[in-house]
């Protein structure tokens, strides 16, 4: 069974909450879980003290016996100072999408060309 640290919607339309729970990385999003180890609520300011609320010990022990974080848990997680996170280095995420670098290249191209002639 592959334990999953992760965030479970509550709340309702436009107003979103989360759990962060234990379950098995098999079941639903929102469906069965194992442990209640914290909450988090994005609609409070970043620096509340209720924004993210963590039971360390019980995450302690969860991580012991093989749970893995989600991405967004392992955060918190890291600003706890329970894990460390390594920081992600993405050169290409400001870079524009394939198509619109051949049309620019197809645009440099066409100019280069009416400039020459």
């Amino acid at each position: 069974m592959a334990l999953k640290l992760r965030l479970a919607r509550g709340g309702s339309k436009k107003r979103p909450y989360y759990r962060i729970v234990v379950a098995d990385s098999r079941m639903p999003r929102d469906g069965r879980f194992i442990e209640k180890v914290g909450t988090y609520n994005p609609l409070l300011p970043k620096d509340h003290e209720d924004r993210v609320r963590l039971v360390e010990d019980r995450i302690r022990h969860w991580l012991s016996v093989g749970a893995r974080p989600t991405d967004r848990v392992h955060r918190f997680l890291d600003a706890a100072g329970i894990m460390k996170r390594k920081p992600r280095n993405n050169p290409k995420k400001g870079l524009p999408g394939k198509k619109r670098q051949e049309r620019e290249e197809a645009a440099r191209l066409a100019a280069e060309e009416a400039a020459s002639s």
